[in-house]
């Protein structure tokens, strides 16, 4: 049986549940609207349009993921020359985000935290 699209909705309160389960992962503000830090460095941000949220990549992979799934993945002028690229929440899938919001964390986190998590069971 297939889900209807509303319950399958990701709203900033599925990123929140993710994001907090990350070691250290600490919520913040950012640019005024909720966002999540690890030890002062942003990871992810709900954007301003209130579809999206903003995460931490390379320009490299933005770039890839842009080509790859336009539907899911962009940016505005804003973050052009910035290791980051939108999210739409709206199509993006829960398993995608979930990994999406780690592979952020792991930019931003330090490597004995990273290690540290690693090792975990």
């Amino acid at each position: 049986m297939k889900r209807s699209r509303k319950t399958d909705a990701i709203s900033w309160e599925t990123v929140r549940e993710i994001a907090s389960s990350l070691p250290e992962a600490e919520e913040s503000t950012s640019y005024g609207t909720p966002a999540f830090k690890v030890r002062g460095k942003l990871f992810v941000r709900f954007h301003q349009s209130g579809e999206s949220v903003v995460i931490l990549t390379s320009i490299e992979e933005r770039e890839a993921l842009m080509k790859l799934n336009p539907d899911v993945f962009y940016i505005t002028d804003h973050y052009t020359c910035w290791p980051y690229v939108l999210v739409r929440l709206s199509t993006v899938k829960k398993d995608d985000l979930k990994h999406l919001l780690e592979e952020s964390w792991r930019r931003a986190a330090p490597k004995r935290l990273i290690a540290a998590y690693d090792k975990q069971p």
